[in-house]
């Protein structure tokens, strides 16, 4: 799934949700309506477990999660310090961790260098 196909699924169920703002995750109560309490920690925690053992991994955490969001943000273009508040670090020394150091060999930093 492309980012792009991701974002308009995502805007799909907010609009058929009724989200208009705050947090995406809801709870949903049994007869199916989307109420305005956000899902505990526990909550998205046991999704995301149960959901990585469904597909086959089953070492798979929230730290994960925030990992892939860092790296994406950061591929995508987004500024190391934009991503630091994002995440919540006090540190960009933290947030460097989170990104690694890939390098990317079909765009090398040294191509648009002129010379």
């Amino acid at each position: 799934m492309t980012f792009t196909t991701a974002c308009l699924a995502i805007n799909t169920s907010m609009t058929a949700a009724g989200i208009e703002d705050g947090r995406l995750l809801r709870s949903v109560s049994k007869s199916g309506k989307v109420n305005r309490d956000t899902l505990s920690d526990w909550a998205v925690w046991s999704v995301v477990e149960q959901s990585s053992k469904q597909i086959g991994i089953e070492h798979f955490g929230a730290h994960d999660l925030r990992r892939t969001c860092a790296k994406l943000c950061r591929k995508s273009g987004g500024d190391p310090e934009q991503i630091k508040f994002l995440l919540g670090h006090s540190s960009i020394q933290t947030t460097e961790r989170y990104l690694g150091s890939e390098q990317d060999i079909e765009i090398a930093v040294n191509d648009n260098l002129g010379l």
